[in-house]
């Protein structure tokens, strides 16, 4: 069954004196792109969060973001004083001389090295990885949970388009045969006319070429035949369990393809509003489609 690229996942808990919250949402893209935002003291896991993300999801933009805050004192940040110092006699001038009001403690600890994580050791290390490890497993599982819910319901309305357009092709592939024998009543009602007044006679064969002529020239047979088979290919990906999005917006775009010739071969209003209808539809599957992972 197809799955939606928007999702949203979760998890959270405390080991080892650090308190983990971690968020993660998608939303549609053409491509795999992923968005890794992580506390300062695991940013060297990153390039395994992506690898771990792309094993799991086929395509969409990912945004994962991992908070780790400090349970205990053991793990508390450390405070660079010197740095600190530094930077409050710099801002002293600047009350002095009237540029700022006053010193805020709470921005002076954000100021780029005031405060920086303590240096983990590789046991301390590794236990974060474990963590975040089972955490990302924990949200992306959570995440497909959704992503497969919202595909059921993508499925549900690309069925239903597709039956729309089959029934369509149904009843063009009805009319193709009428718009043949109209062109050559018409034809020989209208040469009829013409020679009435001459007192002349038109060869039948010639009259059945140009009738066979018009007929090559509007047959839309083949065109109705791609079409039926788009939409079984269409229907088939959609019952599987492969990542299909593309494919299936390739086949939309076949189905757009052949419905565009039909439009322009057939030469009956009939058949001509029959493509709009198909168009119309094909372009709600197309929407739809951006949406498939």
């Amino acid at each position: 069954m197809i799955q939606s690229m928007t999702g949203y996942g979760d998890a959270e808990c405390s080991s080892g004196g650090l308190n983990y919250a971690l968020e993660i949402r998608s939303v549609n893209n053409r491509y795999f792109k992923s968005a890794v935002k992580l506390s300062e003291r695991v940013q060297f896991f990153e390039p395994e969060v992506d690898k771990l993300l792309r094993a799991r999801l086929g395509r969409g933009s990912i945004n994962y973001q991992l908070k780790i805050k400090d349970g205990d004192a053991g793990t508390a940040s450390e405070i660079n004083t010197d740095l600190l110092r530094a930077y409050a006699d710099q801002l002293r001038v600047l009350v002095e001389d009237g540029v700022v009001d006053k010193i805020d403690m709470a921005s002076l600890l954000t100021l780029p090295g005031v405060c920086s994580a303590p240096d983990l050791d590789p046991h301390q290390r590794e236990q974060i990885a474990e963590t975040t490890r089972r955490l990302t497993a924990e949200a992306i599982d959570k995440l497909i949970a959704m992503r497969r819910e919202e595909g059921q319901a993508l499925a549900r309305d690309l069925h239903t388009h597709t039956a729309a357009l089959r029934t369509l092709v149904d009843q063009t592939a009805e009319l193709a045969p009428q718009v043949v024998v109209s062109y050559k009543n018409r034809l020989k009602t209208r040469v009829d006319e013409l020679l009435a007044d001459v007192q002349l006679n038109i060869e039948q064969e010639a009259l059945l070429r140009e009738v066979a002529v018009f007929a090559e020239r509007c047959d839309i047979a083949e065109e109705l035949i791609r079409l039926r088979s788009h939409l079984d290919q269409f229907d088939q990906l959609c019952n599987g369990d492969e990542y299909v999005g593309r494919k299936l917006d390739f086949l939309a775009q076949e189905m757009l393809r052949e419905a565009n010739t039909i439009g322009s071969k057939a030469n009956d209003s009939a058949i001509a509003r029959n493509v709009v209808e198909m168009k119309g539809t094909i372009d709600r599957i197309k929407e739809q489609v951006q949406n498939v992972e």
